[in-house]
């Protein structure tokens, strides 16, 4: 028993594992003509910056440039850069992102309020500098971009999938995952618009001991003393899922939303986030109806769960309070 346990600890506590797959952020935006104020943001663990940098076009000069500072995960640079001719046509790079794993959302804004806003990748590191972004790219970036943080934000997934373990049944999982996804949609939403704020670093603390909590039900639950969370575990699921909403805003807050398009792009990240988890769900729902066909005991198998999942949470909450205590 104690070997699986700290099987389990180790394969779930690595610290790197709970937001390492983070977008970096280029913002160039238009101050007079031809002069841009250039926002350049990387993740980073402490003061150790992936080696990545941006290539702007020949036809453009440095000016003026400061950083890097070091805030909440991130290097954070700003620049002045004076573009001689037209910046549209010209190309635009990410030096080094090949050999990462970070995705770097782009967005240019000019003075006459048109904008673009693109993502690079390690298998796309350049845009040629188009005009305004249609509407429907818009809604391809920010569903991606859901998919992606609900993927990568493994924290959020543990959360999910103890609250499957904890459902007990077709309809009663359905009822929770539906009344979790009702309810972070709402501060989402909410927080997004900048209608309701919380501060990211307890909201953080807070959602790794929701996860600790889940997982104590699940082993009590196991021990045949049943709560009113096993029992109505959708109930728990939408007080929760009110706190959830706030990680995720805090993730969109990195990012930005597109002042022409922002309901667009606020809705479309909301659908990329429902899609992933829908997609971890099934797989999920999967892998456990295999397990049932097999030999072991799946009462214990439960359990053993629950103290890794449970283990994981309590590692990262402790690290999150320090964090910002």
């Amino acid at each position: 028993m104690k070997k699986y346990l700290l099987l389990l600890f180790l394969l779930f506590s690595i610290d790197a594992f709970s937001h390492e797959v983070r977008p970096g952020y280029l913002q160039l935006k238009e101050i007079s003509p031809n002069t841009f104020e250039v926002y350049w943001k990387i993740p980073s663990r402490g003061k150790s910056i992936p080696k990545i940098d941006v290539v702007f076009p020949a036809n453009t000069e440095i000016i003026k440039s400061s950083g890097p500072t070091f805030v909440e995960g991130f290097a954070k640079f700003k620049y002045v850069l004076k573009v001689e001719g037209p910046l549209a046509g010209q190309s635009i790079r990410i030096e080094g992102l090949k050999r990462t794993l970070i995705d770097v959302l782009l967005r240019l804004e000019y003075q006459n309020g048109e904008q673009i806003t693109w993502m690079l990748r390690p298998d796309a590191d350049n845009v040629i500098v188009p005009g305004k972004t249609s509407t429907f790219q818009v809604i391809k970036l920010y569903t991606i971009l859901g998919v992606e943080h609900i993927l990568f934000g493994f924290d959020h997934l543990l959360f999910v999938l103890a609250l499957i373990v904890l459902a007990r049944g077709k309809w009663k999982i359905i009822k929770t995952v539906t009344a979790f996804t009702l309810a972070h949609s709402i501060t989402l939403s909410l927080a997004s618009l900048g209608w309701v704020v919380f501060p990211a670093a307890p909201v953080e603390a807070v959602i790794a001991l929701s996860i600790v909590y889940l997982a104590l039900e699940i082993i009590n639950l196991e021990k045949g003393a049943p709560s009113l969370t096993s029992k109505k575990p959708w109930l728990v699921a939408f007080i929760f899922g009110l706190l959830h909403g706030f990680g995720f805003a805090g993730a969109l807050s990195e990012i930005g939303l597109p002042a022409q398009a922002i309901p667009f792009a606020l809705a479309f990240f909301n659908v990329g986030v429902e899609l992933g988890q829908l997609a971890f769900v099934l797989l999920a729902l999967g892998v456990f109806f295999l397990l049932k066909k097999t030999p072991i005991n799946w009462s214990k198998a439960q359990v053993l769960l629950a103290y890794g999942v449970g283990g994981t949470a309590a590692f990262w909450m402790i690290e999150r309070v320090v964090g910002f205590w």
